[in-house]
């Protein structure tokens, strides 16, 4: 990447929305690693004015990274339908 687009934010990847799953906002962000994408996630959720962070990292790798996004987001409902407010603990 050129000095002018570090600069100027050329090739930045935007801030996406996160997916809204009862009332939790999840942000896939897969990590790169050996033989794959590692499914990763972000959730948080707003309780009593303050905001509540858990990342969710798995062994799990899959080969693309649009994959490893979706992935991410279903596993993240997963959790978040077994544990609920509990994952802040």
């Amino acid at each position: 990447m050129s000095l002018l687009s570090k600069l100027f934010g050329g090739g930045a990847k935007p801030q996406e929305d996160p997916e809204v799953y009862k009332d939790f906002r999840i942000f896939p962000e897969p990590q790169s690693g050996q033989g794959g994408y590692r499914l990763a996630a972000r959730i948080e959720k707003e309780i009593d004015g303050e905001v509540k962070v858990h990342q969710l990292l798995r062994a799990d790798t899959i080969q693309s990274v649009e994959e490893a996004e979706a992935f991410s987001i279903r596993k993240a409902k997963q959790v978040i339908d077994e544990q609920g407010d509990g994952i802040f603990r």
